[in-house]
């Protein structure tokens, strides 16, 4: 169960971070609009885990072992290089190098560079609909990482059920604490991807 619980808290990074920039730009994220974000990220960690237990039933346990390590390293270095590039849009943006302006981006780079563009309608209320938009766009990762853990001994329900706890406890704590962490003015998302390639060396 432990490699459960450290997959779902690693996964749950990105929606902590999601939560504390909505909380920083005033937008509200209403119980319904959480419960979507959260149910749907444990559902698809579901999804991907047993189809790599599938996929590994096919594949000899070592060939899953190093592909399952591989994409995870992967994944992870690209949330890793995905957060030095906001740091970068970020400090550019402060020092008036550039005006980002996001309008004929699609929703899914939007939502990789800022967080905040879930509420398009500028409610300052994530919506169901705008809820379902950032759970799919935050997906990518929690699907990816399911898919390269196929041969590693963990459950697919039980990884799911504590991404559901660890991502309720996210966007609780996002909405608490998200002024103080965005103050920061730092893209802490990297950490995610740190441990995410940790955890494909030293436990997968």
């Amino acid at each position: 169960m432990l490699k459960e619980i450290i997959l779902a808290f690693i996964v749950s990074i990105d929606t902590y971070i999601a939560a504390s920039a909505c909380c920083n730009s005033g937008i509200r994220i209403p119980l319904s609009s959480a419960v979507i974000i959260d149910l749907f990220s444990a559902a698809v960690l579901w999804v991907t885990v047993t189809m790599s237990d599938m996929i590994s039933g096919v594949v000899s346990p070592h060939t899953c072992h190093i592909i399952g390590t591989v994409v995870l390293i992967i994944i992870g270095t690209l949330n890793i290089a995905k957060s030095f590039l906001r740091n970068i849009i970020g400090y550019i943006s402060e020092k008036g190098g550039i005006s980002l302006k996001m309008g004929n981006l699609s929703m899914f780079i939007k939502l990789c560079l800022d967080d905040t563009a879930a509420d398009m309608d500028c409610s300052k209320v994530i919506s169901p609909g705008e809820a379902v938009i950032l759970a799919v766009a935050g997906s990518f990762d929690s699907a990816a990482t399911g898919l390269g853990c196929g041969g590693s001994d963990i459950s697919a329900a039980a990884a799911s059920s504590a991404a559901f706890l660890c991502g309720a406890a996210a966007l609780m704590l996002g909405s608490l604490t998200g002024r103080k962490i965005s103050s920061l003015r730092r893209d802490l998302s990297w950490s995610g991807g740190l441990l995410l390639i940790l955890f494909a060396v030293f436990t997968f």
